[in-house]
């Protein structure tokens, strides 16, 4: 008889449960969308509705249950992945009280205050925890003790939104170190809370929750969770963690030195090592806590990579919108094949959008394209769009090189993975910006797969998250650099790096607006 692991991803726009085989075979998938609402008279907010969207979750693995036709008694062990910096919070009867969603904004006058008032606190913190307070717990319930006292004094425990599913099926409120270290709140080296930072602000400290590893079993599924989802009462609850770490490891990217690159919506760049590395004291990267036990995440972030790629193709591509739509070809692959005949470096163009991430004064520019020329042989929606797809890959490597000097980890390849890496020109590009191997796995959802193996560690069916990795995860391509074109890039990033310093005091000097800017900039 088959049997089979569940994981349910938790993301910004949906919520999915995706059922697996013990072999990493996809069986089934269902999915919904959930919305966060701003706050009526909370400007920035981004909160999360536990009400409808438990509903929507149960409604998910129901629905897997009921398309793949599987007795609900052969799923062994299930697991959750989600957004991190999210929060849930709780009373004492471990009824959900407030939560909001990642980039929940509202306590910009909280990270000010913070700022202001405990001078070198935020660096002390960083130190220990490896984030800023922008998208942290702290100042979020510094706003909730501020604006809704009467809510802050019933809090009795917090989680993270992974952790909230799992405690709606088991009954158990835990955390882990991967998405539980977003809160900020968190030792990287000790891979467990800091109760002392909520303290040291005049924060409860005693609101945090158990901490398990990734793998480790929470408890099995309720009675009245069993009724809502049908689920099986002895199917096991395992721990999952925040949705780029257990994504990575469903890349394969367990071991230290390890990287990827992920390019979706946004752009992470991630480097694995050790836990005992302390973070850069420039404060310019973030660094989380791994899934796998020992190691952590250096991360640099390039904001809206795969949405600017979106807005160029709604802004000037309506052609080849039309090209697709007779040829049935993917836009992307069409714009693609016209910008390969375009030479390395776009003859100069330099795009202004994602800064390299400086995470202690994160803001950007305004989107811009500068040296563009009067040619249209040169300067044409060809050349801007492969100038675009070479500035992804241009920010990555600062971040990448970033991370190499703080940390002192060497690395020759890269694992590049999202719907970015489906882009022959695009991977090829990463390849030769960098200098070193870039690797395309098999794979289509890493994340779903990363909890997937989480539950299969519960269940007994692998050792660890290492072994999972080692024997579900399979390689599609691989991709040397192209040394002559590295030559043109170095030279192109270099000018881009000038470039960009100039247009951030334009943003400065209130002559443009930026592009994006991090609570309490």
């Amino acid at each position: 008889m088959d049997k089979y692991l569940l994981a349910i991803d938790a993301g910004t726009g949906s919520v999915r449960a995706v059922l697996f085989d013990t072999l990493g075979n996809q069986i089934a998938v269902s999915q919904r969308e959930w919305t966060h609402l701003e706050e009526e008279g909370v400007p920035n907010s981004m909160s999360f509705d536990f009400q409808t969207n438990w509903q929507l979750t149960c409604e998910c693995i129901s629905d897997v249950i009921t398309c793949s036709s599987i007795d609900p008694k052969d799923i062994l062990a299930l697991s959750a992945t989600s957004m991190r910096e999210g929060i849930v919070l709780y009373d004492k009867e471990g009824n959900e009280l407030w939560g909001v969603a990642n980039v929940d904004a509202r306590a910009s006058k909280e990270v000010e205050y913070l700022k202001n008032n405990f001078e070198g606190l935020e660096e002390k913190f960083y130190q220990e925890s490896g984030q800023t307070f922008a998208l942290g717990a702290l100042p979020r319930l510094l706003w909730l003790k501020n604006n809704r006292a009467e809510v802050y004094e019933k809090v009795a425990s917090i989680s993270m939104i992974g952790d909230w599913i799992l405690a709606k099926l088991s009954g158990v409120i835990a955390s882990d170190p991967s998405n539980g270290g977003t809160t900020g709140i968190f030792s990287l080296q000790d891979r467990t809370w800091d109760a002392n930072m909520a303290s040291e602000i005049g924060l409860k400290d005693t609101i945090f929750p158990h901490v398990l590893e990734v793998g480790e079993v929470v408890g099995t599924v309720t009675l009245e969770a069993s009724k809502q989802t049908r689920l099986d009462q002895s199917t096991k609850v395992v721990m999952g963690g925040g949705d780029v770490q257990l994504g990575t490891a469903g890349l394969g990217v367990v071991k230290k030195g390890d990287v990827a690159v992920l390019g979706g919506s946004f752009w992470q760049q991630v480097v694995n090592i050790s836990s005992s590395v302390k973070p850069p004291k420039d404060m310019g990267l973030r660094v989380n806590p791994h899934v796998v036990n020992g190691l952590s995440q250096a991360e640099g972030i390039t904001f809206f990579s795969g949405l600017i790629m979106r807005w160029f193709r709604d802004a000037f591509c309506d052609l080849e919108k039309l090209e697709a739509e007779k040829s049935r070809k993917d836009v992307y692959a069409i714009m693609e094949e016209k910008a390969m005949e375009i030479p390395a470096g776009s003859y100069g163009i330099l795009p202004i959008f994602s800064d390299e991430m400086k995470y202690g004064k994160w803001y950007h520019a305004s989107p811009s394209f500068l040296n563009l020329s009067l040619d249209s042989e040169k300067s044409n929606k060809y050349s801007m769009f492969r100038s675009l797809e070479e500035n992804a890959a241009i920010v990555s490597s600062i971040n990448l090189e970033n991370i190499k000097k703080f940390s002192g980890v060497e690395f020759k390849e890269i694992v590049f993975a999202g719907g970015a890496s489906k882009g022959s020109l695009w991977s090829q590009i990463l390849a030769d910006v960098t200098g070193y191997t870039v690797k395309i796995p098999k794979v289509t959802e890493a994340t779903a797969l990363g909890a997937a193996m989480a539950a299969g560690v519960g269940a007994g069916i692998y050792s660890s998250l290492v072994e999972a990795s080692e024997k579900l995860v399979e390689w599609d391509k691989t991709l040397t650099p192209n040394f002559e074109n590295k030559k043109v890039y170095d030279e192109l990033k270099e000018k881009w790096q000038s470039a960009y310093e100039v247009q951030l005091k334009l943003v400065d000097d209130n002559i443009t607006t930026s592009m994006w800017k991090a609570p309490g900039v």
